[in-house]
């Protein structure tokens, strides 16, 4: 049985019969997009709480920031686009950030919302063209697939199937071990209902593990009585004047850079995916109101740093809406609709181990590594500062540092090839400030 023509305010809005799908399709597509992506409610606080941050506060944060921020793209943009915490920029933040370069989490989520606010100026302006332009596909490749290695290494490290050894660096922890056992448990539940391409596979298999680990009795939980005033430790948390006063120098202006970086990278892998994949794609091979996609993606990492999280971006797993038949921002509306409901189950996130966390992570990292396929591994001009990239983002656990030694391996190669133009004049700027950069932490 067909669904009834549909009319009205949402066909107006929406576009529904141009686009050839109706409200019931969208609405089973906004679901389908929400459970591939419920995982992160659980893996973003598990990953931000390791920074000292409150994890059922991170909780309900990342649920509103991605359900905010999914809503106004479909209002915005009338795109089946939905948005929340990006995984990759939220371990940058929690291990990078806070950890290593010992930045407080409130200076981090004011980087955060410095970053959003250079994102949309630079979107107004027109200036990501540039920034677009400047970069080699192969280094947007390349940034995806070390960011995948990176995350895949946390969820090894944290479910201790990886684990440090002073010989060797790493080594393979003990399986015997119970968190360990949990995670290869996690890891194998996940990884088959993913292959029988069930939906929500990240999130039951999170679900199963968590009960596994309970009924092994090797999850601690003591509930805390509900509370919204809980919920609302990280909002408003940020402090925007460290930023700026922060002992940080060049390292305040990485952190500023990676995060806005990365942000645009995602955004436009993840663009061309969803969109391709709705045949939303003009003639001319553009993407329609691309402008209005950015400007919500950058004002929705505002909200998203406001509330209390890391930077939020497009997330890929919007195809699986897609997928279902979602052509419109209805869909993401619906998604956007679902994750805030979720924050009532917030609290509840303290009861995920890291165990259980770990096997998404892995996954996540696995399934990031697709884009690899589009570096040219033949062509040393290609391959080399690809290859860079991938390795040094998680063996020095930094995507900064991958980014730079890409960025001005190409540059450098460009450049003693004989192949630099005028038009490349932004390239050698962003090589410089790298370089400087490594001289200022070589002398630091």
């Amino acid at each position: 049985m067909q669904d009834a023509p549909p009319a009205g305010w949402l066909e107006r809005r929406f576009a529904l019969t141009e686009r050839g799908t109706t409200p019931r399709t969208e609405i089973l597509a906004g679901v389908t997009t929400f459970l591939t992506m419920a995982y992160i409610i659980l893996v973003n606080p598990a990953i931000l709480g390791q920074a000292g941050m409150p994890v059922a506060a991170v909780a309900a944060a990342t649920c509103f920031a991605a359900g905010v921020a999914s809503i106004m793209m479909g209002f915005i943009a009338n795109t089946p686009l939905a948005l929340a915490p990006g995984m990759g920029l939220n371990a940058y933040f929690s291990f990078t950030v806070v950890q290593q370069m010992g930045i407080p989490w409130p200076v981090a989520l004011g980087c955060v919302f410095v970053s959003g606010v250079a994102f949309l100026v630079l979107t107004l302006a027109g200036v990501r063209q540039m920034i677009v332009a400047a970069i080699p596909q192969h280094l947007f490749a390349a940034v995806a697939g070390g960011i995948g290695l990176f995350i895949g290494f946390i969820g090894l490290r944290n479910g201790g199937i990886v684990v440090s050894n002073p010989a060797t660096s790493v080594a393979l922890g003990d399986l015997r071990a119970g968190g360990a056992a949990l995670a290869l448990f996690g890891l194998v539940a996940i990884a088959v209902l993913s292959a029988w391409k069930v939906r929500g596979a990240m999130l039951i298999g999170i679900v199963a593990t968590t009960l596994a680990g309970i009924a092994a009795g090797l999850v601690q939980f003591s509930p805390a009585p509900y509370s919204f005033a809980a919920l609302g430790e990280t909002a408003f948390a940020l402090d925007l004047a460290g930023v700026f006063t922060a002992q940080g120098g060049i390292g305040i202006v990485e952190i500023l850079f990676v995060f806005l970086f990365v942000d645009l990278f995602d955004n436009l892998g993840t663009l061309v995916a969803v969109t391709k994949r709705a045949g939303l794609i003009g003639p001319d091979g553009r993407i329609p109101r691309l402008n209005r996609i950015l400007v919500t993606d950058s004002i929705a990492t505002m909200i998203g740093a406001t509330a209390g999280t890391s930077t939020v971006t497009s997330y890929v797993e919007s195809a699986a809406g897609v997928q279902a038949g979602g052509r419109t921002g209805l869909t993401a509306i619906v998604t956007g609709v679902l994750f805030l409901l979720a924050i009532f189950f917030a609290p509840y996130a303290q009861l995920v181990p890291l165990a259980a966390t770990a096997p998404a992570l892995i996954l996540v990292g696995a399934l990031m590594m697709a884009p690899l396929i589009e570096v040219a591994w033949d062509d040393p001009e290609a391959a080399i500062p690809a290859f860079l990239t991938v390795a040094l983002i998680p063996l020095t656990f930094s995507i900064a540092n991958g980014l730079a030694f890409g960025i001005t391996a190409h540059a450098l190669l460009k450049l003693l090839r004989g192949k630099i133009g005028r038009g490349d004049w932004f390239l050698l700027i962003l090589s410089a400030l790298f370089v400087t950069r490594f001289v200022w932490l070589a002398a630091a």
